[in-house]
């Protein structure tokens, strides 16, 4: 069995001395997974970097086998974002997500658009809001969107601020204040398309937003926490609010 694919590197461990289990989220195959023969060696080392562009051959003796990549670097996006530490750690964030949340094998072709048009946006003006954006896509993708259309409990559309936790619908100022401190905050960017630079404090309360229902529904079922990358992107804007 062989088939050939673009994939962007989600992640890698060591398999045997110096071979790589690579996982790759494929424009046609899904977040798909292959050994990689020295791909810890000195010429492959920065091959398999996470968010990495490649092309890849899959090998393999049956199609449900681990089978084998051969990878050729499209675009080095690791090395792109190098000095750039907080995009970065945002690529490493999604990555690690998507290698978390998505079904192996399962054709998502809608998410390498994304994952590849986020990594595109990555060190740009509102790169905060974008990735932001695409954790509330990706929500949605998984059967767990939100509804930020009217307030939960009025239907007005009117000073949407908060979220319930338990509904996942906004709130409005009114009908929330007396609940508030059960409340999420709701940035104004995830309800409008505006995306100038915005606070931190603003920033910061997005990734609260999101990261909870990212550690609740999403990633609920198979016990785990937000991985480490994205945890430590919130961390940043939660010291850093003004």
């Amino acid at each position: 069995m062989i088939w050939k694919d673009e994939g962007l590197v989600l992640s890698t461990r060591r398999y045997g001395e110096n071979s790589l289990i690579v996982n790759l989220l494929t424009n046609k195959h899904g977040r798909h997974s292959g050994m990689v023969r020295a791909g810890s060696s000195t010429r492959n080392r920065g091959l398999y970097q996470p968010g990495n562009h490649l092309r890849v051959e899959w090998k393999g003796r049956l199609i449900e086998h681990l089978g084998t990549f051969i990878g050729e670097l499209v675009k080095s996006n690791a090395a792109v974002l190098f000095n750039d530490p907080l995009p970065l750690i945002a690529l490493s964030s999604a990555t690690a997500i998507l290698d978390v949340v998505l079904p192996e094998r399962a054709p998502v072709p809608e998410q390498f658009v994304e994952l590849t048009q986020l990594i595109e946006f990555l060190g740009k003006t509102g790169w905060e809001i974008r990735y932001l954006r695409w954790e509330m896509k990706l929500l949605q993708h998984l059967g767990f969107g939100l509804d930020l259309t009217e307030c939960a409990a009025t239907g007005s559309k009117q000073d949407l601020i908060y979220v319930s936790p338990k509904s996942g619908r906004s709130v409005s100022a009114a009908a929330g204040k007396k609940y508030r401190k059960k409340l999420l905050d709701l940035p104004a960017f995830f309800i409008s398309q505006d995306e100038h630079k915005v606070e931190s404090a603003c920033l910061s309360k997005g990734f609260t937003l999101t990261g909870y229902f990212l550690a609740r529904h999403a990633l609920n079922d198979v016990n785990q926490k937000l991985p480490a990358a994205r945890i430590r992107l919130a961390e940043f804007f939660e010291k850093n609010r003004v």
